[in-house]
């Protein structure tokens, strides 16, 4: 049974009457397919899709991001590599299952797979948290990036979550260390790192993953800081403004690819992911082959350096850096008193007569 937006009616309707229109034994009087009607009716409904789905508001593109029918990490890591070996426990608590984490084959190079899986039935979301990973995850994620880069094998993030689980288990195990702590290893990295946001790219729970040389995002995804739920709570008291808050939070592919956040927006077919997973397979695999490639014959240190400049560059005005395109170098300037006194103080002799100075007055002061 398809799952529908509540914008999607006009295509539910169509699609009903097409698969009556398939079945004519259902129907009293009717014993052949109509097919002309039902080529028609077709039309009809890609006509509508595109109509709908060029002209999306920020909170739709939120609703389509969380599909129920939206392919899942595991659909991407099942079908786009080979002998993949999943590998599980953090060393220090237990197993996250809300995260897939393994090493596998792409084009017959070795790679180090994560992805966030939010699980595709009641039951399989469940036992994987809604995608909300806890801190056993992330320092899974951690245990194997720095693996991974010992081995000199690239990493691809597939980036599905609301964010981390806000639970007082989490809390209590050190999950905003654990975050903190994946975002660091994920700069520190000598190997390449791509991340693709396939459907929500939740608050802390996804940069810790997404932190990468290269960030891709499915065209209907959404990538933010908050819920736009949480942040129409927060600014307004109100959830139901929550598309004044996906408006201004700028969390659409488009609106992240015209501030430089992200490097790379993936196209869906039309009416999102879910409605030709062929076709998405097809598009993530160009994209995965195409970013591999890009950094196959650079050095360790330029990849980092890459991954550096990339975050140092995301929001700086041109006007006021005169070189963009390398800011690895970059340094706080400092004005001529704070100068002065750091070179006063790196002379020994200027210290022990500072020392002194200070001794003696503190004698003139409590003593005379």
């Amino acid at each position: 049974m398809k799952n529908y937006l509540n914008f999607e009616t006009d295509i539910k309707n169509l699609e009903s009457e097409i698969e009556k229109l398939k079945d004519p034994y259902n129907q009293d009087g009717l014993s052949e397919v109509d097919t002309k009607k039902i080529s028609e009716s077709q039309q009809e409904i890609d006509g509508k899709l595109k109509e709908i789905y060029s002209n999306l508001d920020p909170w739709q593109t939120t609703l389509v991001a969380r599909h129920e029918d939206r392919p899942k990490a595991k659909f991407f890591i099942d079908n786009l590599f080979d002998d993949f070996i999943p590998l599980s426990g953090d060393r220090f608590y237990g197993e996250d299952k809300s995260v897939l984490a393994g090493f596998a084959k792409f084009n017959e190079k070795s790679v180090l797979i994560i992805g966030q899986e939010k699980g595709d039935s009641l039951e399989t979301r469940i036992e994987r948290n809604f995608g909300m990973m806890r801190p056993e995850g992330y320092r899974k994620t951690i245990r194997l990036m720095k693996l991974a880069d010992k081995f000199n094998i690239p990493i691809i993030s597939f980036i599905d979550t609301p964010g981390a689980y806000p639970g007082v288990g989490a809390e209590e195990r050190g999950q905003a260390e654990a975050i903190a702590k994946s975002i660091e290893c994920c700069m520190l990295l000598s190997v390449p790192t791509f991340a693709i946001i396939i459907g929500e790219g939740g608050s802390g729970g996804a940069i810790a993953l997404a932190s990468a040389n290269k960030v891709m995002m499915l065209e209907n995804a959404i990538y933010s800081v908050i819920s736009p739920e949480g942040c129409a709570s927060i600014l307004w008291r109100d959830p139901k403004k929550m598309l004044d808050a996906a408006k201004a939070m700028k969390l659409s592919s488009k609106d992240l690819l015209n501030l430089k956040v992200i490097d790379e927006i993936i196209s869906e077919p039309v009416g999102g992911a879910h409605r030709d997973r062929d076709l998405i397979l097809e598009n993530v695999r160009k994209s995965i082959e195409t970013n591999l490639n890009e950094f196959f014959n650079m050095s360790r240190d330029e990849i980092f350096i890459h991954r550096k400049n990339k975050f140092l560059s995301i929001g700086r005005n041109k006007g006021f850096v005169s070189q963009l395109e390398d800011l690895s170098t970059l340094s706080m300037k400092k004005n001529k008193i704070n100068t002065f006194i750091e070179n006063f103080f790196k002379s020994r002799v200027n210290l022990i007569v500072s020392t002194a100075v200070i001794i003696l007055l503190s004698y003139l002061i409590f003593f005379l």
